[in-house]
């Protein structure tokens, strides 16, 4: 055996090991995206269930978010306040997970549920006030979409699955 025919095969062999290793190497990346996915679609459900687990363990705060989103003013200014503060971290959450679609790191069907929850509770009365006044507090690219949300024509949100409820009237 010549030193050419030796050079050809550990040159076929190099090849194929580098051909081995990229391939791992994709396998390894798209395993590591779909754990990041996975994490981030997880931590988008944790961040908004962070927000709302108040609510069904606290009757008064569950009150104040119901009465809140539908009659502000039923509110008192302290109230008024908390809900604000609640508006705040709902928000805020819903930010998050606007930024994880934009970084695909949410499916699509999974995206268009937040997507559309958020619309009936941005299209409520006091978040749609606590919106306007405070807008300023989330990313251009977050106001840009909430701006674009089409209003339902039948929104439902705590106060309203029910049915069209007057609340603290």
């Amino acid at each position: 055996m010549n030193w050419e025919a030796i050079n050809a095969i550990a040159q076929a062999i190099g090849a194929f090991g580098v051909v081995a290793s990229l391939w791992y190497l994709g396998v390894q990346v798209h395993r590591s995206t779909r754990v990041a996915k996975i994490a981030a679609q997880d931590s988008a459900a944790s961040a908004l269930r962070d927000v709302t687990k108040p609510y069904m363990e606290n009757a008064e705060l569950a009150r104040i978010w119901q009465v809140g989103l539908e009659n502000l003013n039923a509110l008192t200014p302290e109230d008024q306040s908390r809900f604000f503060h609640a508006c705040y971290q709902f928000l805020k959450a819903f930010e998050t997970i606007h930024t994880h679609y934009v970084y695909g790191l949410l499916d699509l069907e999974l995206w268009e549920g937040w997507r559309e929850l958020l619309r009936h509770y941005i299209a409520s009365p006091g978040m749609g006030h606590y919106w306007k006044i405070r807008r300023n507090l989330f990313s251009k690219r977050f106001q840009e979409f909430v701006q674009s949300l089409d209003r339902p024509a039948n929104r439902f949100t705590v106060g309203t699955l029910l049915g069209e409820e007057k609340i603290g009237d």
